[in-house]
């Protein structure tokens, strides 16, 4: 997809009211410091639109980027920071869990797993929700380039073994550094947001 506009049009906290929007959404999940923002900045091809941290757990909001005035990348809080207290972590999922509820538009759900470690408990977690919320996340493996490429089919195993992924799962490896596998998340982004009318 051509980006011609990219416009952070809502931001919403704990208590905010969730936007009745009326176009698809693709939402991105994923603990703090996985590269979400940095993913987000490689699709849109914008620098530093998605705001990246040094900092993890930055993202303490939800927030919906306006693509195309076509469709929403909704960017949801990251999860599994030490030094965030407890409360606020509750806070957090119940805010996702909402969004996952209430989200008319809601068409796709993209998990950002770190292709070099294993999944955490909270990955495990946060994959067995999203499937409960009655979505089937497609995985993608960031920091791509923080690996050999020998290492790579090993590690996608090691994810799908630990998250124990609904068969048929798509795992994308990206590398916010050379952009592979963006063309391969558009694509997906594509079809679920512009299926092709049968024939």
């Amino acid at each position: 997809m051509k980006i011609k506009s990219v416009n952070l049009e809502t931001v919403c906290g704990i208590t905010s009211k969730l936007p009745d929007n009326q176009l698809p959404e693709i939402a991105f999940a994923g603990k703090s410091n996985v590269g979400k923002s940095s993913l987000i900045n490689g699709l849109i091809q914008r620098k530093a639109y998605a705001r990246t941290s040094s900092q993890p757990g930055k993202t303490q909001t939800i927030n919906f980027y306006n693509i195309n005035e076509a469709l929403y990348f909704v960017d949801l809080p990251g999860y599994g920071y030490a030094k965030v207290s407890a409360e606020i972590k509750a806070k957090w999922g119940k805010m996702i869990e909402r969004y996952l509820h209430s989200s008319k538009q809601l068409r796709l759900v993209f998990l950002l797993i770190d292709i070099r470690h294993e999944p955490s408990a909270n990955d495990c977690i946060m994959y067995n929700w999203i499937v409960e919320n009655g979505f089937h996340p497609i995985i993608i493996a960031t920091k791509l380039d923080k690996i050999n490429r020998s290492q790579i089919a090993k590690q996608i195993k090691v994810i799908k073994n630990k998250l124990e992924v609904v068969e048929g799962t798509p795992i994308i490896p990206f590398s916010a550094e050379t952009k592979q596998g963006r063309e391969e998340i558009w694509e997906m982004i594509e079809s679920y947001v512009f299926p092709k009318k049968e024939e």
